[in-house]
């Protein structure tokens, strides 16, 4: 890792994008009467969207991917964490016997 990077940052920022992240799956999944869609919706929409934004036309397809740092995936992963743990918190509530999630 390189100097410019402030460790403090990247926590933070890859625990507020689970936490967004947790919240809006939990509230989809508790309107749409789904378990995992927001994982579904990160992975098939979310992502793709971030890729084709940082996308430089003069590069390569490898020259684009290597452009992604430690940096750039991290917050992605706990994204990705949060969108499942809503999913799973969702299920438990229902088996719980709450009917209303």
């Amino acid at each position: 890792m390189n100097g410019d990077v402030n460790i403090l940052q990247l926590i933070i920022a890859t625990v507020l994008f689970f936490v967004m992240v947790f919240g809006i799956g939990f509230i989809l999944n508790m309107l749409l009467k789904t378990t995992f869609f927001p994982i579904y919706l990160y992975v098939l929409v979310g992502i793709p969207i971030f890729i084709w934004q940082t996308w430089d036309k003069t590069k390569t397809f490898t020259d684009n991917f290597s452009a992604f740092t430690f940096v750039d995936i991290v917050p992605a992963i706990g994204a990705l964490i949060g969108a499942y743990v809503s999913g799973a918190t969702i299920r438990a509530l229902r088996r719980g016997g709450y009917k209303m999630f």
